[in-house]
């Protein structure tokens, strides 16, 4: 469609190993969806930007590599990759991490349907019918199903991941002054999800495929179970400050990277 203007965003922190990989997925049927690629880093020490720079010279569409200019974590690389989207003309913003766990070739029967048209998040979900996951452990697959059952209650919607790495948000979701309040953190994703559903936005989950292998986590299980339970329990409970309430521990006015290549 002429009017879709498709922004790729790939956050990246220590992904040296696998961020080539991903750069490589840009191909095929989803380069053709795709007008721009962004890979933001956020001071990474392992050499990520310079595996980057080098693998995009590969990509077959235009790609910058970035990176912030402070700490932002998880959260706050997608604030500055939807500011990038809202003042560049974009009108959707799809996340694919830069740890090559997940699919870009996933989002495909989205893209094809029109579906990103349709609904303004696309959520990829790794526990959907016809979801596909790989070296995940049981432990892992247990405790999310769970959580998906907590936040389907809270949320009064079905709801088959909480947060994954791969999805798609479309201009009226993504440039939401609103979604700078939720956190900075990695607890992005749970709380988008809520506040996306929780304003009426229509939120679409597809299945994806999900691998581990060479990658190496920078989740804290137990601390994060805990503060991903707060917010379903949060917007159950306490809606008018779940709605209002600033989640983050550094207020900013804005997220600023600089481009590299």
């Amino acid at each position: 469609m002429a009017d879709d203007r498709i922004l790729l965003f790939i956050p990246c922190y220590n992904c040296a190993p696998q961020i080539g990989r991903v750069l490589g997925q840009v191909r095929g049927d989803a380069a053709g969806f795709i007008d721009q690629v962004l890979v933001l880093d956020n001071g990474s020490r392992d050499g990520t930007v310079e595996a980057a720079l080098a693998a995009k010279v590969q990509v077959p569409v235009p790609a910058k590599v970035a990176r912030n200019r402070d700490n932002y974590n998880l959260g706050g690389s997608h604030k500055a990759a939807y500011a990038y989207a809202a003042a560049n003309g974009f009108s959707h913003v799809v996340t694919l991490h830069g740890d090559d766990q997940g699919n870009l070739a996933d989002l495909l029967p989205v893209l094809r349907a029109g579906d990103h048209r349709r609904f303004d998040a696309c959520m990829g979900a790794r526990f959907a019918r016809g979801a596909s996951l790989r070296n995940y452990s049981t432990f892992r697959i247990v405790g999310n199903r769970v959580f998906n059952a907590i936040f389907t209650i809270a949320a009064r919607q079905l709801v088959t991941d909480m947060g994954s790495g791969l999805n798609m948000l479309a201009r009226k979701a993504f440039a939401d002054p609103r979604l700078l309040r939720l956190p900075d953190d990695l607890h992005f994703n749970p709380y988008l999800l809520l506040d996306l559903i929780g304003s009426g936005r229509a939120v679409h989950f597809f299945p994806i495929s999900w691998r581990e292998d060479d990658q190496v986590s920078n989740v804290k299980m137990a601390s994060q179970a805990l503060e991903t339970l707060r917010a379903p329990l949060l917007y159950m409970f306490r809606r008018k400050s779940f709605e209002q309430r600033d989640f983050r521990a550094t207020q900013r006015d804005e997220y600023l990277f600089d481009v590299l290549d």
